[in-house]
Parts: structure tokens; sequence; C-alpha cells
């Protein structure tokens, strides 16, 4: 039995420990926040790759129990008034619900099979011929077969087996927020998108109309700010966003009780290969496409559901499973990079024309003939796998 250190809890960590552990590996994830984060914007599955390894895994039911139910959205003006509408296929994919939602039903379905350790990270990897010795910032060292970094954009497991972020991340030039709102607009399965210059704030119902989600994009090339001071990041937002209109002051004043902020630069991360040894990255650690993408979960998903897969047929071989996983799943992380690779200029123009220009196009493009191209080429880039079979793999009940 292969011994398999995970870092990070959120969706890809699990993800994988729930494949590894159906084949028989010894699985430990570490996270380190104290415990279950929830929070985070709406994730969505589209295409016969995602919902094949949802219903592979045995989850697609509880996916599709827990979905957001999103209809069409609204972009209004600056008093609120809808002046165009896209259609929720765009945004929403075939299935559509909230990361916190997704991370719930991983853990849910991981936590009799694997060791979480949460408060906690790793220190060093010192790795050998026959495994590695992890140190941890609060537990004792321990040896494992294999680690695998699951640890998003800024991962850590990254830092210490390749080197410096600086080096894999490519900021492009937008940050965004995210966090819980009342839904006090009254929203039924929809939301409100308001632009103004180089920035767009909207509001969407979740949870079943119950609350809602905030996300602010902005433009901000030279913006730095400490990931940790949530102080400094609201009052970043704040700057930008108070006095422009529409509903903007009122979600500036429920951030400060919001108890799943959330505030990043939009990346991506762009690595020649995603193992060193017996380490390896999966998900937004080694591929990240980007949120603006609407790629990023699935892709993930599909990574964890290969990369068990090849280790699990290669009998733990890590050389031999590091290699396969990235010949199966290089082109497809690529082609939903490039998903993301435009989006942010279109998403933020600066240029006052550009957004009047823009503004028009949404307000026709319900009668334009190619007014669904945007979600056929969203389908078209989430099915680009041939996903790979591993039904014939021994798993834990018949080894």
């Amino acid at each position: 039995m292969k011994n398999v250190l995970i870092s990070g809890a959120s969706i890809a960590g699990p993800a994988l420990a729930h494949w590894l552990a159906r084949y028989g590996f010894a699985t430990t994830i570490v996270e380190n926040t104290a415990g279950f984060r929830d929070g985070g914007y709406a994730v969505d599955f589209r295409g016969d790759a995602h919902l094949t390894v949802l219903r592979r895994m045995g989850l697609l039911t509880d996916v599709e129990r827990a979905r957001t139910g999103m209809g069409a959205m609204a972009y209004v003006n600056k008093a609120g008034k809808p002046v165009a509408t896209m259609a929720a296929d765009l945004f929403a994919g075939d299935v559509e619900i909230l990361r916190g939602d997704l991370a719930r039903i991983l853990l849910d379905a991981t936590r009799g099979t694997t060791e979480y350790v949460f408060g906690d990270s790793i220190a060093s990897l010192d790795e050998d011929a026959d495994g590695v010795t992890v140190s941890f910032e609060r537990s004792a060292p321990r040896r494992f077969d294999l680690v695998i970094g699951a640890d998003g954009l800024h991962s850590n497991v990254r830092r210490l087996a390749f080197g410096p972020e600086e080096r894999y991340v490519r900021e492009l030039g937008v940050h965004c927020a995210i966090f819980s709102v009342p839904n006090h607009l009254g929203l039924q399965y929809t939301g409100h998108v308001y632009r103004t210059g180089g920035q767009l704030a909207s509001v969407y119902s979740a949870r079943h109309n119950t609350e809602a989600r905030a996300a602010f994009y902005f433009a901000s090339p030279e913006t730095a700010v400490d990931r940790r001071d949530v102080a400094a990041q609201q009052r970043i937002l704040t700057e930008r966003f108070a006095g422009t209109g529409w509903e903007c002051d009122r979600l500036l004043a429920e951030m400060r009780h919001a108890p799943d902020f959330y505030f990043d630069a939009v990346g991506q991360v762009r690595m020649d290969g995603w193992s060193r040894g017996r380490v390896a990255l999966l998900g937004d650690a080694a591929y990240c496409p980007s949120s603006l993408s609407g790629m990023g979960t699935g892709l993930a998903m599909v990574g964890a559901y290969v990369l068990a897969g090849e280790l699990a047929a290669a009998r733990g071989d890590h050389r031999v499973a590091f290699t396969r996983y990235e010949d199966v799943m290089r082109d497809y992380a690529a082609g939903c990079q490039k998903m993301g690779d435009g989006v942010a200029k279109l998403m933020m123009p600066s240029n006052r024309a550009v957004i009047g220009l823009l503004n028009r196009y949404y307000k026709l493009l319900p009668y334009l003939p190619g007014k669904n191209m945007a979600a056929k080429i969203a389908r078209k880039t989430a099915e680009a796998i041939a996903l790979p079979d591993y039904a014939g793999v021994p798993t834990r009940s018949t080894s």
C-alpha cells in the first residue's frame, strides 16, 4: 500500500483522495486552514468529460441535488435597470454548484477513508530513494511514498519542490473579490451585473435564494497587497467601487460582515513539468487556467481522476504514472488556459467607447445568429479530452 500525502483540502485534493482510496492507497490530506473552508464562487461542470468523472465517482446525484439552479443573468445600468441578458448556459454549464457545497460533498465522501490534518502545513520536503520525509509547521515529521500539491494558485508544495511562485504564476491584470451577502434584492435564481470603467460588480442568488454572493472585478496591473491582510484588501475594494453607483455601496457595507471574504489577483500557472521525483502537482497548483476561464474546477476533477488512475495502473510506480498523467492532461490543460487568456481584456475594458459597444452588443446578443457561440466554445473546450477508462484497474474491494 502506497502512502500518499496531499496538500490542500479544497477540491482537487479530496477528489484525488477519493480515487486513491478506492484503489487501495493510504491517503493523508494536510490543510493550513483551521477547519473546513466554506464560501467561494459558483463553479460549473459542462460536457461529457466533467459529468462522466462525477458519475464514475458516484457523486453526480449529490452534486445535482446541491446545484444552484441559476438562470439567465442581467446586465444593469447605474440605476439598476436591466439593459441586457446573458443566457444561463454561458455561466452555469450543465451543473453549477457553489464551491463550498462541492467541497463539503467531497469531504463527506472521503472523511472515512482519508486522514485529514487541519491547521497545519508542509515546512520542508526531503526526498531519498525510498520516499519523502515531510516536516510540518506544527506536527512531527512523517514519511510518505509520494507527495501531491493540490494547494491552489499559491501552492506551498510547488514553492518547496519547484521554486518561487513568480517563476510560474502569470497575473492577468485583474483582481477579484468574492463574499457572501444577504439576498436583499430578492433575486430568484438569477443575478445582476454592473459594469463601470475598468470594473465590474455583480451579485447573484445562492442556496435556493436564501443568500447571495457578491463578486467584484477590477483592472489592476500594478496592485500589490498582502494576501493575509484582509483589512487592506477591503480598503482597496472600497476605494475602487465606493460611489460608483448601483448597489456597490450597500454590497461594500455588507462586505465588512462577510465570514468568507476572498480577494486575490486573477492568474494562470504555466509550468514545463508537473512532477519532480516523488512530488507532483494537481489542479490550480499545476495548471490554473484562471477563474475567468470557467474551467478550473472541471479541469481539477478530471486531473484527479487521471492522476489516481495512472498511479493505480502503474501499481504505484510514480515515474511511469506521473509521465502518463502529464501526457494525458497537457493538451487539455492548455486548451482550458486558452479560454482564460483573452477574457480579462474583454471583461475589463477601460475605454468608455469599448464599454458602450459591449453594452450594445450584450443587448443585441439574444437576437444575433451567433448568440450561443461562447457557450459552444466553452463546451467544446471542456470536452476536448479522451478520458482513459481505468475500469480494469483493481480497486480496494477487488484486490
